[in-house]
């Protein structure tokens, strides 16, 4: 298969040797971002997991594969005339990092409400960053505007043939490593990387299965695709900003109709459930959009088969890791609170913690307070948060207090 191609409706002919070729471009670049077989993954989806851990990449994500092998091939004149990009973060940093090594002066466009850590990091490749709009989308068009005014090379964040070639690299790196792969999950937020990865393995591999995994808060693509042409979604609302996206490129969304065989939405709780499990299984920190593949396991039916996913991206803001656990554990059933209303007299609070901890349910907040019950002076409020061991767990504690003749009420 390795001279087949495709040719696009503007005319292009796209070849697997084009990956090939950008991935030599790329050799002195990369980071070797080895596979991870997951059996806590493979566990939880009844397949067999490999994680393809490019949060490990340079920059901290797969962008710097599209960006450097795009702007390596400008001109020197188009070198000359400067770069600009717009980007959530992980394509500003790989557009910053691929500018700086080639000598290019870059200006990058990013939504005013981006997480501080990629701003900054963006910066450091001495990057001009310009914040504006509330989303991706506002952020390009006013990067589409600069590019007109300053007469800038515009490096698109997906919708761009070069770029999407240098993320189809990924593809090679899996079926080098594992040969016998039977399907890859791959995030989607404009679709330059599913698009990419898909169209290099369908080369290699025509009965590999690609399956793309999107927000249920900008899920574009998989919209675009029900309607059989590409649809623009009224507003975007996801935790994973990296895959913020109103509107599919013309490029990736011909590219991803072609190669990708299903495209999966999945909640943002899915997302923080994966996360969770990445960081504390794996020691690895994925960002929102980074962890969708993983997040889209378990939409897959449990037939043994052996799967990789892509995660994309680990540059999260260390400021907003706290709240994601806590609210990971929420949705896994690891923290549970609830409120009881108690005679105010010495002794219950004692009968309570006994009851939790006969349960082995280790108490972490305690709230006493006998303000929160107006209708009687001789009750008082119990708030208890305890740490659990999941949804059974969380179900036992409630059976016991009613078997106790103690209502609970659950906060979360």
């Amino acid at each position: 298969m390795k001279n087949s191609c495709f040719s696009l409706s503007n005319g292009a002919l796209v070849s697997i040797e084009d990956i090939y070729s950008a991935e030599k471009r790329l050799r002195y670049v990369l980071k070797k971002t080895e596979m991870i077989e997951s059996p806590v993954f493979s566990n939880e989806c009844g397949n067999r997991v490999f994680i393809k851990p490019e949060n490990l990449q340079v920059t901290g994500a797969f962008k710097i594969r599209g960006a450097f092998n795009k702007i390596s091939k400008l001109t020197d004149m188009e070198k000359q005339r400067g770069v600009i990009a717009s980007s959530a973060g992980n394509h500003a940093q790989g557009v910053g990092y691929a500018s700086q090594l080639l000598g290019v002066k870059a200006t990058v466009v990013m939504p005013a409400t981006t997480p501080i850590i990629k701003v900054e990091a963006t910066k450091s490749f001495g990057v001009q960053v310009v914040l504006h709009g509330d989303n991706y989308d506002e952020a390009y068009k006013k990067a589409r505007e600069l590019e007109a005014t300053n007469n800038y090379v515009f490096i698109h964040p997906f919708d761009d043939l070069d770029v999407m070639l240098g993320q189809g690299t990924l593809a090679l790196e899996i079926i080098r490593e594992l040969e016998d792969v039977d399907a890859i999950l791959v995030p989607i937020g404009g679709g330059g990387l599913s698009s990419g990865v898909a169209f290099a393995a369908k080369m290699l591999k025509p009965d590999i299965k690609i399956i793309g995994v999107e927000p249920e808060g900008a899920c574009c693509i998989k919209k675009s695709l029900d309607n059989n042409r590409i649809t623009e979604l009224e507003n975007v609302d996801t935790f994973a900003d990296g895959a913020a996206v109103k509107v599919p490129g013309s490029l990736t969304f011909e590219l991803i109709r072609e190669f990708v065989d299903e495209v999966v939405s999945v909640s943002d709780f899915e997302i923080l459930e994966a996360i969770l499990l990445l960081m504390e299984k794996h020691k690895l920190v994925a960002e929102g959009a980074g962890a969708l593949s993983l997040a889209g396991l378990k939409k897959l039916p449990a037939e043994n088969k052996k799967v990789v996913c892509l995660v994309s991206g680990g540059n999260i803001d260390i400021s907003t890791i706290s709240a994601i656990i806590n609210k990971a554990l929420m949705s896994r059933g690891r923290l549970f609170c609830f409120t009881v209303d108690l005679p105010d007299k010495p002794g219950e609070l004692l009968h309570v913690a006994k009851i939790l901890a006969d349960l082995n349910a280790n108490v972490i907040k305690l709230d006493h307070n006998q303000s929160k019950v107006m209708d009687s002076l001789k009750q008082v409020q119990l708030e208890v948060t305890v740490e659990t061991n999941g949804h059974t767990h969380v179900q036992e504690i409630e059976a016991a207090f009613q078997q106790q003749g103690i209502e609970i009420r659950k906060v979360y």
